[in-house]
This record gives C-alpha cells, sequence and structure tokens, in this order.
C-alpha cells in the first residue's frame, strides 16, 4: 500500500530544541541549534514533498544478511569502516539536523548484502560505494570494489558466507573515482590478473584520470577532502552525517591493478565469463573516465553515478576537473531512451535501487531534466552579463522538479552547481576590472577590517548578525577579521558558531561537513590528515604520469637555474627515463638521455621512494640503489623537489 504523509522529520524540531538549547557547552563543543536554525528546519519540514514510502521500500527491498561484527579492522587491528555508525539515526529528525537529510541518512544507513534481480546482488553501507555482484558461469563479476582493500575483502566474504564461495572472475571498474577501485586487491590478486585468471575492465583514460585525481593533485584534494566527508567530525546529531552519497569515506589501505580491457564508446559489448553486458560511455559527466552497464540477461543497467539518490556534483567542494552538465544531460537521457526500457532495475554506485522498469526510466528522465535545466538557465543568465554569484542566487529548482527526491541536493547543490557551469564556460573571472588582480586574501582582510572601524566593529556588526539569524553575513565579515588576525580569539569562536548553524541548516551533507569542520579546526585545530594515496596506488600508476607529478612539486629556483641531464633505471621493469631540468621545468620522458650527468639504477620501489617518501639517498643506496656519475648532481636535484604537501589551513590563514 502507498501512503501518503508529510515527514516524521518536522515532528520534534520544537520539542527537542528547548532540551538542546538548555546545555551549557564549553567553549570547544558544539553549540546547540539556535533559534533561528530551529525555524529554519520547521521551514523546510514544511516545504518538503510528501514521502510516499517508495525509498524507504526500496532502500530494504532484497536484504539478505549482514555482518555479525559491525567493526571492520586492518591487518595490524586497526578500524577502517564501522557498520553500526549511524544506528542512531530513527525517529523524529533533531533540531541540529536539516530534516530532508535525516530522513536520507534513514535509508543510507542500511548496510549488507542485498538481492536486486536473479543473478544481481549489491553490498551497500560498507564503504561510501556499493559493490555490485553479478553471477558469471564459474564466478563472480565485481562492478566497483570499494575504496579500500579491507571493506572490499568484508564485502566479498559476505558475499560467499550468504550465496556460496565462488572465485572472483572479472573486476569492473566504473569510473576513475577511489570509491570505485581502491579495494580491488581486497578482491583479487595481481597474479590470477596476471595470468589470465581475472579480467579487470575500465573505461579509456582510466589510470590517466585516477593518477590526475589521487597523485597530480592528490595532496590538495585530500585535504580539501577532509571538509567535504568531514573526517575530524563524529558521527552525531551535532557532527557528521554522512556525505549525502553514503555513509562516509573507509580509512583502510587504497589499491589498484591496471585494466586488462577497455572500453571505448556506447554500445560496446562484451561477454564476461557467461553473462552478456553492454556499455555505455558516460566520460566528462561525474568522472572523467566513466562507463555505465546494462546487465542484459538479468535486466539490470547500472548507471554509476551519473545517477544517485541524490543531485551530484558539477564541481566537487574537494577539488576536481569541472564536469559539463550539459553532456551529463544528454547522456541522462541516452540511459532513459536507451538502456532503461530494458531494464526492470536501474542500480547505481552509491544509494539503493530504483525497482520497475517506468520507475527507473522516470528517475533517469527527471534527474536529466534538473541537470539541463540548471544548465539551460545558467547559460542563459550567464548570457545577460550575469556573475556567477548573481546567478546562484537566481537559478532555484523548480517545485516539479523538487517534488522527486532523488533531485534534491544531499550532495551537490543548485548553488554550488551554477558557479561550476559558470566555470565550466567562462572561468573565474566575472570580467569586473576589480577582481582581476585584486590583494590576497590576508592583505585584503586587513584593509578591510581598518575600513570599518577596527576587528571590534566587525565583530559588534557579526554578533547583530548572528542575533538576527544572519549567519551568511556573520561568517563574511567574521572570515574577515580572522584572516586580518588569526590570534583574535573572540572572532574565532563566533565565526566557528557561526559556520556551525550554517551546518545544521544545510540539507547538503558535505556542505554540513564543511561548515562543521571549519567550526571544528577554528575551535580545537586541524585534525590529521589522511591521505588518497598509497604505495600500492603509486605502484600501479605507470612511470611518466609519477615523473609528471613530481615535476609539479619542482623548485627550480632552488637549483639555481642549473641545468642537468639525469636518467632513471628500472631494471625490474626494464624501463629507462631520462629527466632533462631546462633550469625552468623538469621534464621526464621514458628514453634515456643520451649524456647524462650522473644515472641512478635500482627497483622502481626505491627511486619511487626517492621523489615521493622524500628518503635519504644514503638509506636508499644502502637499500640497492645505485648512483653513478655527479652525485651531488643527484642531490641537488632531490633538494629541489618539494615534499607531498602537508595540512594547510583552510578556515582561518
Amino acid at each position: 500500500m502507498t501512503l501518503n504523509r508529510r515527514p516524521t522529520a518536522l515532528i520534534g524540531l520544537a520539542t527537542l530544541a528547548p532540551l538542546l538549547l538548555a546545555n551549557a557547552p564549553g567553549p570547544l563543543d558544539p553549540k546547540p541549534a539556535s533559534p533561528a536554525t530551529v525555524a529554519a528546519q520547521q521551514a523546510m519540514a514544511r516545504a518538503l514533498p510528501a514521502d510516499s514510502g517508495r525509498d524507504a521500500e526500496f532502500a530494504a527491498r532484497g536484504f539478505i544478511g549482514t555482518l555479525t561484527d559491525p567493526v571492520i579492522k586492518d591487518a595490524k587491528g586497526r578500524p577502517v569502516w564501522n557498520l553500526a555508525a549511524y544506528e542512531w539515526v530513527d525517529g523524529p529528525a533533531p533540531a541540529s539536523v536539516n530534516p530532508s537529510l535525516w530522513r536520507l541518512m534513514r535509508h543510507l544507513k542500511r548496510h549488507g548484502l542485498f538481492k536486486v534481480a536473479d543473478g544481481v546482488w549489491q553490498v551497500r553501507g560498507f564503504d561510501l560505494a556499493n559493490m555490485t555482484v553479478v553471477e558469471g558461469q564459474t564466478g563472480w563479476i565485481l562492478i566497483d570494489p570499494l575504496t579500500a582493500r579491507e571493506t572490499a575483502a568484508a564485502a566479498l566474504a559476505l558475499v560467499n558466507r550468504e550465496l556460496g564461495a565462488r572465485p572472483v572472475s572479472a573486476v569492473i571498474y566504473s569510473h576513475s573515482h577511489a570509491d570505485h577501485y581502491g579495494g580491488v586487491r581486497g578482491v583479487v590478486n595481481q597474479a590470477d590478473v596476471a595470468a589470465g585468471k581475472v579480467t579487470v575492465i575500465a573505461p579509456e583514460h582510466f589510470v590517466t584520470e585516477a593518477a590526475s585525481e589521487n597523485v597530480m593533485a592528490g595532496s590538495a584534494m585530500g585535504r580539501r577532502a577532509q571538509y567535504q566527508f568531514g573526517a575530524g567530525l563524529s558521527p552525531g546529531v551535532q557532527g557528521q552525517m554522512g556525505s549525502g552519497i553514503g555513509m562516509a569515506v573507509a580509512t583502510g589501505e587504497i589499491t589498484l591493478i591496471q585494466p586488462t580491457d577497455t572500453i571505448t564508446q556506447t554500445g560496446e559489448t562484451r561477454v564476461v565469463d557467461g553473462v552478456p553486458l553492454e556499455f555505455q560511455i558516460v566520460s566528462g559527466s561525474e568522472a572523467p573516465s566513466e562507463l555505465n552497464v546494462l546487465i542484459a540477461p538479468r535486466r539490470v543497467f547500472l548507471s554509476a553515478e551519473i545517477s544517485t539518490c541524490t543531485m551530484h556534483n558539477i564541481l566537487t567542494p574537494r577539488g576536481a576537473k569541472v564536469r559539463d552538465a550539459h553532456a551529463w544531460a544528454a547522456f541522462l537521457d541516452e540511459a532513459a531512451t536507451r538502456f532503461a526500457p530494458r531494464a526492470d532495475a536501474v542500480v547505481s554506485s552509491h544509494c539503493w535501487p530504483t525497482f520497475g522498469r517506468d520507475a527507473g526510466t522516470a528517475m533517469l528522465a527527471g534527474q536529466r531534466d534538473n541537470y539541463r535545466y540548471l544548465h539551460d538557465q545558467t547559460v542563459r543568465l550567464m548570457n545577460r552579463g550575469e556573475t556567477m554569484v548573481e546567478i546562484a542566487e537566481q537559478v532555484t529548482q523548480p517545485p516539479a522538479l523538487a517534488q522527486q527526491w532523488d533531485n534534491h541536493g544531499y550532495y551537490g547543490t543548485f548553488s554550488h552547481n551554477a558557479k561550476a557551469i559558470y566555470q565550466h564556460y567562462l572561468g573565474w573571472y566575472d570580467a569586473v576590472p576589480a577582481n582581476l588582480n585584486p590583494h590576497p586574501p590576508v592583505e585584503r582582510a586587513r584593509r578591510t577590517i581598518a575600513l570599518m572601524g577596527g576587528a571590534n566593529k566587525a565583530v559588534a556588526a557579526a554578533r547583530k548578525a548572528m542575533k538576527a539569524g544572519d549567519y551568511r553575513w556573520s561568517s563574511d565579515l567574521l572570515s574577515q577579521v580572522v584572516f586580518a588576525d588569526s590570534a583574535n580569539k573572540a572572532a574565532r569562536a563566533l565565526l566557528a558558531d557561526s559556520y556551525e548553524q550554517q551546518g545544521y541548516q544545510a540539507e547538503s551533507a558535505i556542505w554540513r561537513n564543511q561548515f562543521l569542520a571549519a567550526a571544528k579546526e577554528l575551535r580545537a585545530g586541524k585534525t590529521v590528515s589522511f591521505s588518497n594515496q598509497s604505495a600500492d596506488m603509486i605502484g600501479a600508476i605507470p612511470t611518466r604520469l609519477l615523473l609528471d607529478s613530481a615535476a609539479t612539486r619542482f623548485d627550480p629556483a632552488k637549483l639555481g637555474g642549473r641545468k642537468l641531464k639525469l636518467n632513471l633505471v628500472m631494471p625490474e621493469r626494464r624501463e629507462t627515463a631520462g629527466i632533462e631540468l631546462t633550469g625552468i621545468t623538469m621534464l621526464a620522458r621514458m628514453e634515456a638521455n643520451a649524456a647524462p650527468d650522473a644515472t641512478i639504477t635500482g627497483p622502481r620501489q626505491l627511486l619511487l621512494a626517492l621523489l615521493f617518501l622524500k628518503m635519504p639517498l644514503s638509506q636508499l643506496e644502502q637499500a640497492g640503489l645505485k648512483v653513478s656519475g655527479d652525485r651531488a648532481a643527484v642531490e641537488s636535484w632531490l633538494n629541489a623537489i618539494d615534499s607531498i604537501g602537508g595540512t594547510f589551513n583552510i578556515a582561518e590563514p
């Protein structure tokens, strides 16, 4: 029976607020929801669409079982994932959580093995992403083996326990984001892949794009991802509330095995372990290298990440290449018209499935319209001369689209995405000459605060704005004060409070995470950084790409304009790389220099330790690395390569 009821999230907002407000938190503790936030949450709850109960039913359908011990640990016994971390999410929404987001987490918290169709299952809730399992003639075909070795191994163990043990015959990477390939060594080993026992399928340019995101720009993205995913926050009503597409990111080991087969165009087919598969290439949408899969005989279409239970990001806050919203909408249209009519279920690499041919087609069409409307209206206003900030204020979601729960902004938002579309076409510059060459943030903040009459006046104005519930303006003012003087304790504390209330009100889980992460760091300092790189991940990237990544850390000033030629010889790989230092740049070629100043010979692992771990040359020479020629030149080159970036400031200068 279909129910037509308003979200229960509204119940309890007013009743819980006094309890929260009655607490007396310390200066470093989270604050309760303010009266302005309580009012905002109540208004949001009233505006939400009626809840038919369909999503709850789809999220629970087909449940088979889960692990009895919810904590997944690494080889050293350290926890990397807790399946039960969000079990407490139930009942009415508290005042400190957007009621729409609370509803989403009541569904996303489900974990275990779920049957989708005969011969197709998903393991959900074991990581940020889902692992899709297809029964082949001889073994399991696994699509998207999660983020970490440990969570993927636990997911496969559950599959074998519940469905009967079978070998893995194939792995498919849907796209080049780490949560869709990082656990591969938890389900297969390199030897079986090399022997042809396991096929690894990926879209064209997969390795290049994985390297671009996780190695080339890995340091900056890793730090920004702490804010996006709330890495320093604990799950709770005043803390982390998932990520909008899943619960969190597993902290285990990211691994990578290079693909053995590549899909280059839509319509390509493969028979994998006896199962006919048809692929749709959707590169340039959610990822620069991405594919969807029609599991033809099982009538299941996997839409990877171009459709999920939420509007996605055209540009993620952690940073990535800007996506093409126009192409994204076109891919969704193709999926809705070409693939969904042949499927009885549409599954994605996040969230729960949509069951039924008509429902799946409608979901894809609705998300198509969402992205296309956002794209077209942004471009319309852009061509009228509106700037990205002005456009973000004007382009709002039509009520007809907002009635579809999976068009809500739990991950991406209309505001952020409109700015991203503007950036895609026109870049960061809004054509206002005052913004062409402004002062950097600290200098601008100091001048602005001085013009306002000093920090005390700015803080007083911010307090007035906060009392009125105008947190956007208060955080704008207070951020200027903090950037002008990061030691101003009153401004830091008040800015943290302002950020926190905006986090509580956010429907987007990752907006919430960013606001709350900044609040926590302003109060208690930076959290420990996590890395989206690993030795195994780096080891799987082609040498040329790794050397190009190292070149982005080369500081020619430290070499004093000196020109050098070096050869790197890796006998076990039968590879030789030539490094040319031009006095300005570092160039890497996969061929030897004719007359090098020095040659470094040894296993690639030791050479990478020089460049990425910055281990001393003398220490690696003891491990077997050999240097011939001008050793001092090698030392000079290594000293000119910066260490991989650490935990830099974000909420303060």
